[in-house]
């Protein structure tokens, strides 16, 4: 049976602009009917890291806080920590991080809390018993918290295509281990005939784990996995291991989505604006590949990933993704996790605040 996918576009007039479209939004998706008073309640977001300008702006934020707490809900912001080296992976400079990108308890109306602690090691263990992952570590404040409200920047995303709820949900909840287990097997190797030695993997590589001399070699014990080589490469130089890597990455994503929902009463937002070609985690962003859409939401993140992606692709009239990171498929991540049982990608897009139309 197709799910329910509320939309509104981006178009605004004095009788409403975004952010009550917003609200009446989360009134169409029936974001109180998970809330309980004095429930905590955490809002998965990614808030970007520090020099990139694409991520989720901090007054959308406010606009479901506040709807949160009208029905008597606790709502916390929260993300866990980067496994790569950043201003995000500790606790301390991931708060730091978020302020400065504006999402300070007084502009958003909640605290922050990076869900798996200090240093990424807080962390509950949920069985799987997946295809890939038995065990998923997931950072404690998402995993105990009494409800969850994903708010997703939708864009592209250099190792599975794009970005959005499942990966917001299955990668950006993970425990600093949870995310090296998603990781493990998805390190790049370098096509050396297309290396110009510009040294831009070095540079950009977080652990390390890269040097240049006549071409690029990865120290694979240093290597994470984290793809950043992959997007600042332009002369396709870093390329994935295709016998696993990209596929067998949105695969462990989808099963940590999996664990992280499996007894979780949860709504899912997506803003589809600022479409970057790259993950929020680059500290700048390239620039959007087609204009801004609108802000979609579901109880099923399937079908919101799967009607976000179509908006794009038909506003775009192709797929920018694929263009940006040839050979990354985002179909896996949608295909498996309808497989999973996460829900489904046959959907039903119902527009709403078309009174904006009519006071033009």
């Amino acid at each position: 049976m197709a799910s329910k996918v509320f939309f509104t576009d981006v178009s605004a007039s004095p009788a409403m602009g975004l952010l009550s479209k917003l609200e009446l939004l989360l009134e169409k998706a029936q974001l109180a009917s998970i809330i309980e008073k004095d429930h905590l309640v955490a809002v998965k977001l990614h808030f970007g890291e520090y020099g990139n300008m694409a991520f989720l702006k901090p007054p959308y934020v406010r606009v479901v806080v506040e709807y949160i707490k009208k029905y008597g809900g606790k709502p916390f912001l929260t993300d866990a920590n980067t496994l790569y080296k950043g201003h995000r992976s500790d606790a301390v400079s991931h708060i730091e991080n978020a302020l400065l990108n504006g999402f300070a308890p007084e502009v958003v109306g909640a605290p922050v809390i990076i869900a798996d602690g200090l240093r990424g090691s807080d962390e509950v263990v949920i069985e799987v018993n997946g295809n890939y992952i038995k065990e998923a570590k997931i950072g404690s404040a998402v995993a105990l918290a009494d409800a969850l409200v994903v708010l997703t920047h939708f864009k592209g995303h250099e190792m599975t295509g794009f970005g959005g709820t499942l990966k917001n949900v299955g990668m950006g909840s993970a425990s600093r281990r949870g995310k090296l287990e998603q990781h493990s097997d998805s390190k790049p190797h370098v096509v050396e005939e297309n290396c110009v030695a510009c040294r831009m993997c070095e540079k950009n590589c977080p652990t390390g784990a890269i040097t240049v001399e006549k071409v690029a070699r990865i120290d694979y014990d240093k290597c994470i996995g984290c793809g950043e080589c992959i997007a600042m490469c332009v002369y396709g130089a870093m390329s994935p291991q295709w016998d696993s890597s990209s596929e067998l990455l949105s695969k462990k994503m989808v099963e940590y989505a999996y664990a992280v929902l499996k007894d979780k009463k949860a709504v899912f937002i997506s803003f589809i604006m600022d479409i970057s070609p790259d993950c929020d985690c680059w500290h700048m962003n390239r620039p959007a590949v087609t204009p801004d859409i609108g802000i979609a939401a579901s109880t099923d993140p399937v079908a919101l990933d799967q009607a976000c992606i179509d908006l794009v692709l038909q506003n775009a009239g192709e797929d920018p993704f694929l263009k940006a990171h040839p050979n990354i498929t985002w179909r896996t991540q949608l295909e498996y996790a309808e497989e999973m049982g996460l829900g489904s990608r046959e959907y039903e897009l119902i527009k709403v605040a078309c009174e904006v139309d009519k006071n033009r």
